[in-house]
């Protein structure tokens, strides 16, 4: 055997290696995973996570393979947090709720920490359309808009994995509603609106609040679309006063709740 066959001999057994350490390392997940819901741990620990980071750039300080091993680390701890998505979620999870609850913020931060597919459904349509959401308002009118909502969540029937932000007024058609379910966990996110005056209020591409942005106005539109924002919801997460952190470890933990019953 020549120096390159035995380099290529000692790459293989290299490799053996990893796809063993990578295995065991997925399987310690999924224990990790069934030990917090069997004691009732949070599912989202940021702290810990932390801590890994550290101990991992004090183990590579000064490496000069350190950006290519790290590249290597950051897909296996996100295909890490897909085994411990898909173990908990077998469904796509769908939010709702009023302009400025959260929806956007609280599926950002889901998406990041369980490494699921999001889609922000104003973003997609607005990208198709080529113009904001309020021009295709302003030049189409609202029932334009509400038929290209209609069309995206049927289209989404096909994803899994997948947290969907929805926009305000996706729940006034039962049609929509009726979508949502087929695939997904509906997830309402509340705020006073006041909270969401605070939010929204400098925010300029809210064509439904075009010339009424106050507290009045937001919240009498909360009270006429409240009965319908319940009747669509699997489960209700009040926002007001807490942290991204705890509202999406109470929204995992209803969500549990109601797998379970």
């Amino acid at each position: 055997m020549n120096d390159l066959e035995l380099y290529r001999e000692q790459l293989a057994l290299c490799d053996d290696k990893i796809i063993d350490a990578l295995m065991e390392r997925y399987a310690i997940v999924e224990q990790i995973m069934a030990y917090k819901e069997e004691y009732g741990m949070a599912i989202l620990q940021p702290a810990q996570e932390a801590k890994q980071e550290r101990r991992w750039k004090e183990r590579m300080n000064s490496h000069r393979h350190q950006d290519e091993i790290y590249n290597v680390f950051q897909r296996i701890v996100r295909n890490s947090k897909r085994i411990q998505a898909r173990k908990l979620f077998s469904y796509n999870i769908v939010l709702i709720g009023f302009m400025g609850s959260g929806k956007t913020t609280i599926s950002d931060y889901l998406s990041t920490t369980l490494a699921m597919n999001i889609v922000e459904m104003d973003q997609v349509i607005a990208e198709r359309e080529e113009m904001s959401i309020p021009d295709i308002f302003s030049t189409y009118g609202e029932d334009y808009f509400r038929d290209k909502e209609t069309k995206l969540l049927m289209e989404l029937q096909k994803s899994r994995d997948t947290i969907i932000s929805c926009g305000g007024g996706v729940v006034l058609r039962e049609e929509n509603v009726q979508e949502m379910k087929k695939n997904g966990r509906v997830v309402l996110l509340t705020a006073s609106p006041q909270t969401v005056y605070d939010r929204v209020k400098d925010n300029n591409d809210r064509p439904i609040l075009a010339q009424n942005k106050n507290v009045e106005f937001i919240a009498d539109l909360m009270e006429k679309r409240r009965e319908k924002y319940e009747a669509a919801a699997d489960v209700v997460v009040q926002t007001d006063g807490k942290s991204v952190l705890e509202i999406c470890e109470e929204l995992i933990k209803k969500l549990l709740e109601m797998d379970e019953s």
